[in-house]
């Protein structure tokens, strides 16, 4: 019986470090290099939550915020601007309502996280990335980089910020 339970946890145990690798897997390396250079940094999904934020309109889709172990003491002490090695990882997916929490609510009041739409970091380098702000950016979908013309759109979104060091995000105590 203890064989079978070490065996069953074997498993377990693989198959979470095969789900948790999945979405690093087939990274930058499969396309183009995004044009600052950025690739999907391991482990990111097991980096702190800074804030989560539903965006609506064109949108329409949940985002989690996530901070490296640089950019969280920056978060949580309000420090501007970031100090360098900090990156911000956006985990987005389409807003979506849960047939199966509203059967138990019994009425139409539950959202969750659908499909993933895309993957954004914001990596701080500032005499690297001085151009931009000291900040490098890049997107990801399905894995793939998302291309120059993407990307040059990403600072002058934004440049709004620059008293916030860019970040639109704060943190969420």
């Amino acid at each position: 019986m203890n064989r079978i339970f070490l065996f069953a946890l074997a498993i377990a145990a693989a198959a979470c470090v095969v789900a948790s690798v999945a979405p690093v897997a087939g990274g930058a390396a499969d396309g183009a290099p995004p044009m600052y250079g950025v690739t999907i940094p391991p482990g990111y999904r097991q980096w702190e939550l800074v804030s989560v934020a539903h965006e609506a309109a064109n949108y329409d889709d949940l985002r989690a915020i996530l901070g490296n172990a640089v950019a969280m003491p920056a978060f949580r002490n309000g420090t501007l601007p970031f100090p360098d090695g900090t990156i911000i990882a956006r985990l987005a997916w389409k807003y979506v309502p849960s047939a199966e929490n509203n059967k138990v609510f019994g009425r139409d009041q539950s959202f969750i996280a659908g499909p993933p739409t895309n993957l954004q970091f914001m990596v701080k380098d500032s005499k690297k990335y001085a151009a931009t702000g000291g900040w490098a950016y890049a997107e990801f979908i399905d894995g793939k980089p998302a291309g120059e013309a993407v990307l040059k759109t990403c600072f002058p979104c934004h440049e709004p910020y620059k008293a916030q060091d860019y970040v639109f995000t704060h943190y969420a105590p």
